[in-house]
């Protein structure tokens, strides 16, 4: 491990009869595991201790959370899970080696995750530090299975993550790996460089293009045409809430180009219905998917999802680029993966695991939750959150239909991201504003709003929303998006078997949603927010 990532992480691996870690690395404090174990993104501003996304490693209760795009600050029972789960490690330890017991737990998690999720004893999950080293593993893989290294098509690039970019085309999407090896940002990893396609979902009029299908369809021919296999990353959901392409799309896909497509979904939002995972799995693709977006866990969790019928190939596979090792550790992978599984270093991530034990409790809560509950709660906040942005004259929504739902959709056939422009008379504030409001409404800006004592008690209350999302428009100058987003946490925080209570609940959550729009109403009317210092992780 580099000098560098040892800052980053708080943790010193070392050798202590055959075993790489020592058992007090798991003494470092809660908060300092926490954020340890991946790229620079989870590193703590040392004044705020939060990071890039205004996050902080410990619970802050007081902070309304509307972030579930990209990130949200921890919940206590997320927190406790995570401590008594540290708490359960050391006592195993006590008897068996440290990987040898983490190894163990790794697997237990893959259960419970299988469970939750109600996906089969079959479907494997390979567990990585963030959603974007996952794009790196489904790269790998994909390589085995289609029998040559593939071009990768991202549908909906200019609509996920900004490492994507990197990732689809097999290099480093930071500065330094999760392992903790410094890299240079950009530059191929050893064995996984390619060449990748990249497909917009932007159209005129802020909405989703409406030839997504014909542009899929087209790229796949091109690519193929020329030799060379495809990895096919579709997007469901975007960070506007969009998916595509279609399902006849796909349909098409698989009757014109059989093994020579390899598909891959980009499911990190976490914003489907059980039933549709389970169908994507079933048509034979990998699944991206991460426990800190919807669910609400701590950034970042990331996992694909295998299915089984792909697992038995790779397996087998004899040669592994060298890159890949820098990106994955032997509990990464799934048990019954013996001969991949000995290839890699036996390096417990105590970070990834912790966060996704975070996330585990998370999603756990969620699907607890009645089944009727959980629809009937997101449709009334879908209604709700969508009228009060229609009926403000400082905003403008950004089209959140995604297609037309069906019944594998189940609850997730109402929008949970509600992006909207910000205006000042009528016209779209500049990009630089609309992220110095996102950044003010995470922190008190009563002086800086002054006013009346009701305004300044709406100024008071920090909360977090989604980041602002860059949309490119055609001949016209660029715009940005802020997203308030509904995420698993306020379902289970609203959920009372007295459903009167359970209503009050989702009114109060209403009324804050509005507390938040009323804030962001008064930054832009008072011009309050020109000394907000920048945030380097603003995703426009």
């Amino acid at each position: 491990m580099s000098a560098g990532a040892s800052r980053l992480s708080g943790l010193e691996p070392v050798r202590d009869g055959g075993s790489r870690y020592r058992l007090r690395d798991l003494f470092t404090p809660l908060d300092t595991l926490l954020v340890s174990g991946g790229d620079p993104r989870l590193a703590l501003d040392v004044r705020d201790r939060v990071n890039g996304y205004g996050c902080s490693a410990s619970p802050e209760p007081e902070i309304w959370n509307f972030a579930s795009s990209t990130a949200s600050t921890i919940s206590q029972a997320a927190y406790d899970r995570a401590a008594l789960a540290r708490e359960e490690l050391m006592h195993k330890c006590l008897f068996d080696e440290v990987e040898i017991a983490f190894d163990a737990r790794c697997e237990d998690m893959r259960d419970e995750l299988r469970d939750h999720l109600k996906l089969a004893a079959r479907v494997d999950i390979v567990f990585s530090p963030s959603g974007t080293d996952s794009q790196l593993h489904a790269l790998f893989l994909a390589g085995v299975l289609l029998g040559a290294p593939p071009v990768t098509i991202v549908v909906g690039a200019d609509q996920t993550g900004t490492g994507t970019i990197h990732t689809a085309r097999g290099h480093h999407f930071s500065s330094m790996t999760a392992s903790g090896l410094a890299v240079r940002k950009d530059g191929a990893v050893a064995g996984l460089a390619g060449t990748t396609v990249a497909l917009p979902l932007l159209g005129p009029g802020i909405a989703m293009r409406a030839d997504s299908d014909a542009a899929v369809l087209d790229a796949i021919e091109a690519t193929i045409a020329q030799g060379a296999p495809v990895l096919l990353q579709i997007m469901d959901a975007s960070k506007l809430g969009w998916r595509a392409p279609s399902e006849a799309c796909l349909d098409e896909i698989a009757r014109r180009w059989p093994r020579k497509v390899q598909i891959v979904v980009d499911a990190c939002q976490a914003r489907l219905g059980r039933r549709r995972l389970r169908s994507y799995l079933d048509r034979g693709y990998l699944v991206l998917m991460s426990g800190s977006k919807f669910f609400g866990g701590p950034a970042f969790s990331g996992a694909v999802l295998v299915p089984k019928g792909l697992s038995r190939s790779l397996d087998r596979v004899e040669r592994i680029p060298a890159g890949i090792f820098d990106y994955a550790g032997r509990c990464d992978w799934p048990m019954g993966w013996t001969a991949l599984r000995s290839r890699f270093e036996r390096r417990p991530n105590f970070g990834q695991w912790l966060r996704w034990e975070a996330a585990l409790a998370e999603i756990g809560r969620y699907y607890a939750v009645p089944d009727a509950f959980r629809a009937k709660m997101l449709a009334e906040l879908a209604a709700g959150i969508g009228s009060m942005i229609a009926l403000s004259p400082s905003f403008r929504p950004v089209p959140t239909a995604i297609g037309t739902a069906g019944a594998d959709d189940e609850e997730f056939a109402q929008a949970t991201i509600f992006p909207f422009i910000l205006l000042r008379d009528g016209k779209p504030v500049s990009i630089a504003e609309t992220g110095a409001v996102h950044r003010a409404l995470a922190r008190d800006m009563s002086e800086a709003i002054g006013g009346s004592a009701a305004d300044r008690q709406v100024a008071v209350r920090r909360c977090l929303v989604g980041q602002p999302v860059r949309l490119g428009l055609q001949d016209e100058a660029p715009q940005a998006a802020l997203r308030l987003c509904v995420g698993a946490r306020l379902v289970t925080e609203a959920w009372s078997p007295d459903m009167a209570q359970a209503q009050r609940n989702v009114q109060e959550i209403l009324d804050r949603i509005a507390h938040v729009l009323v804030k962001i109403e008064l930054l832009l009317d008072r011009g309050a927010v020109a000394a907000v210092p920048a945030n380097s992780a603003f995703e426009v």
